[in-house]
């Protein structure tokens, strides 16, 4: 059986899709991306869409009761690979030792042309 998840903390779907499903014990989400869930805005600059997608991903799977300690693998969707190192400084305040497996994959566009996108599949608490 699985089980829609939707929380109003992070971004609503923009398509025909869920924000994440679980299944037999996992998590898995769509893509997130750097939106303000109150306000619908984007913020300026690597860093801070980082920060806020990141943000919303803990959002969505606190939702689904997990957390980002419960993660086994994230992919993160870049529209510049020379953004890596400052991708990666973000997300090592997001996930601890021992690190989720990830994939990053340059991407030539994004949703709303957002810089990045994030994705991960996790274990229910």
């Amino acid at each position: 059986m699985k089980t829609v998840i939707h929380t109003d903390q992070a971004p609503a779907a923009i398509g025909p899709y869920s924000q994440a499903i679980e299944v037999n014990g996992m998590i898995y989400t769509s893509g997130v991306i750097p939106v303000v869930p109150a306000t619908g805005q984007i913020p300026e600059g690597i860093k801070a869409q980082a920060h806020q997608a990141f943000a919303n991903m803990q959002n969505l799977l606190e939702a689904a009761g997990s957390g980002m300690d419960q993660v086994v693998k994230t992919t993160v969707f870049i529209q510049e690979m020379d953004q890596f190192s400052a991708i990666n400084e973000i997300y090592a305040g997001f996930f601890k030792e021992p690190y989720p497996a990830r994939s990053c994959v340059e991407v030539a566009r994004l949703p709303k042309d957002v810089l990045l996108e994030v994705e991960a599949v996790a274990l229910k608490k």
